[in-house]
């Protein structure tokens, strides 16, 4: 490097390192206060109207103005554009804000108010770290400390493939940005750590819906009918078996069932099945092949017991792929913030993120915030009744954020 970008470089460190050392008390107490209130009160995909109000209030309240989004809920909001860093790229920090339709299953204060819905994944802290770091980063940008403008998206819809994300690039949300950055709770990384990887984090995820349909009758004369729950059997099983001989094992390809149905009486053949699972994939190539390659295997099973197969094969989300500049972005702002005993390494998941989209239009990565209470060697895994997170978290993913918006 050059000694001016050396120079840079040490005067955005210092920047970093003026900040204060911990969040002020004030401003901790009511970001958990608001984590804990959207997680009393989730909502799922596309009908998070009380939660993008909340978020909204609260901006408004620091003298930001956020839009909503065309859909009525999710939105954006700029900050330091009116500064002299508004001819720069923005960066864009990214926070889901859907929650799940499974039942709470906590005994905490803070429990879901609403029957058969949770924030199991966590996006209540990823609201609230961004919404943290909107208001930290509000002050320094009306202080002229904030060298580049940044913009906070608030995404709906990410459990609902093919996830919202994509309609928020169509609404135009990464105009103007340069980079975009996200995070997600871990609960296998200790609360104070963050997991980093460049390349792929998460894996594609795309759903599979497949109607068997064929003669049925007694099960006393199976030879006289389409004996289609052995049909069935047959796709689960062996459609995973012929894949696996298709596609370069390394690409991680995988069909998994979650749902099948066929038949309401013990001694009736029935006349039609239905499964519907999953389809996931490490490596980008491989899933653009995956539609075609499970259609085919498919018919091929199907037809060899007798049955007629029709496929719903809906296209989810492709990997999340970190780009190393990016990556290296959140390394220098956690290790200048915290020390680099805070970073540690992280595998790639089996798990589907929609903010993959973005990246297919701007550099980005996310990383993985620990939220696991230090101490604790129970397993624990997200999109469970019982997930719960130290709130601790909150704290970090706004130091990083709002390092990484003064580094970059």
């Amino acid at each position: 490097m050059s000694p001016e970008t050396d120079s840079v470089i040490a005067a955005a460190e210092a920047e970093v390192l003026a900040l204060p050392g911990k969040l002020p008390d004030e401003l901790r107490t009511e970001l958990i206060a608001f984590r804990r209130d959207i997680h009393m009160h989730p909502e799922l995909g596309n009908r998070e109207f009380r939660t993008t109000a909340a978020i909204k209030a609260r901006l408004e309240q620091a003298g930001l103005e956020p839009r909503v989004l065309p859909g009525g809920t999710g939105l954006i909001c700029d900050i330091g554009t009116a500064a002299g860093a508004g001819a720069l790229p923005m960066l864009a920090l990214r926070a889901d804000i859907d929650a799940l339709p499974i039942p709470d299953t906590k005994s905490v204060a803070y429990r879901s108010t609403v029957p058969d819905r949770a924030h199991a994944c966590g996006h209540d802290v990823h609201t609230t770290v961004v919404l943290g770091a909107g208001l930290v980063l509000a002050e320094l940008a009306r202080e002229g400390r904030l060298p580049r403008p940044v913009r906070l998206l608030f995404q709906p819809a990410e459990e609902v493939l093919p996830g919202g994300a994509s309609d928020a690039v169509e609404a135009g949300v990464l105009d103007g940005v340069g980079r975009i950055l996200a995070l997600h709770c871990d609960p296998k990384v200790d609360v104070g750590r963050i997991g980093l990887r460049i390349g792929a984090i998460t894996s594609a995820c795309d759903r599979l819906e497949v109607s068997l349909d064929g003669a049925g009758g007694h099960t006393a004369r199976p030879h006289l009918t389409t004996d289609l729950v052995t049909a069935a059997a047959k796709v689960i099983t062996e459609v995973p078996a012929v894949l696996s001989r298709r596609v370069d094992t390394r690409s991680g390809l995988a069909v998994t069932w979650g749902r099948v149905e066929s038949g309401h009486a013990c001694n009736v053949i029935p006349q039609h099945a239905e499964l519907s699972g999953t389809v996931r994939c490490l490596d980008l190539p491989a899933w653009r092949e995956a539609p075609d390659l499970v259609h085919a295997a498919v018919d091929e099973i199907a037809t060899l017991h007798g049955a007629k197969s029709e496929i719903n094969y809906v296209r989810g989300v492709p990997p999340v792929v970190n780009e190393e500049s990016s990556v290296e972005l959140l390394r220098r702002a956690m290790e200048t913030r915290r020390g680099s005993y805070a970073v540690e390494g992280t595998e790639q998941s089996l798990g589907g993120e929609d903010f993959s989209w973005y990246l297919e239009h701007v550099p980005g990565a996310m990383a993985r915030l620990g939220v696991r209470r230090v101490g604790d060697t129970a397993r624990r895994d997200l999109h469970c009744g019982d997930f719960d997170v130290d709130e601790g978290a909150i704290e970090v993913g706004v130091e990083l954020f709002t390092a990484a918006a003064l580094l970059d």
